[in-house]
């Protein structure tokens, strides 16, 4: 079994991240890194705009890369700082008109990878395995 747990880890590496690689081929047109397709997704999915440390947390990146991301993103037009309504010292990332436009764009992608990589793959097959990673992703994050 030990050997089996170990594949596992190994297997869901190796899918994780030939699957970002695939991501970031895919992307590369629009001028984004994985770093950058994050930022937006994240920001995009936030409800309300996060603050560059709460962004920093949902992307698992350290503050200082992205404080930099940031501001290559504001350079590119996409994003923009605006600062807190209760605390001046905290900035908060909102989408622009154009990141917005990105961001469908983005997604149209993301989902033409997905469907292309996951199109004969068995649906059961596929529900159990979301299923098996969503509840080790909750286990790892004690929720």
């Amino acid at each position: 079994m030990s050997d089996l747990k170990e594949r596992f880890g190994k297997a869901l590496h190796g899918a994780s991240r030939s699957f970002r690689q695939a991501m970031d081929r895919r992307l590369r047109h629009l001028g984004l890194s994985q770093a950058g397709w994050m930022t937006i997704a994240v920001t995009a999915n936030a409800g309300t705009p996060p603050s560059q440390s709460q962004l920093a947390e949902m992307v698992g990146v350290e503050g200082a890369t992205m404080v930099a991301m940031v501001d290559r993103l504001v350079k590119a037009g996409v994003v923009q700082r605006e600062a807190s309504a209760t605390d001046r010292r905290v900035k908060r990332v909102i989408l622009t008109p154009s990141g917005t436009e990105l961001y469908e764009k983005l997604k149209r992608e993301a989902a033409a990878l997905r469907q292309e990589l996951l199109a004969d793959i068995d649906p059961t097959e596929l529900l159990g395995a979301t299923e098996l990673l969503e509840r080790l992703h909750r286990r790892v994050d004690g929720s």
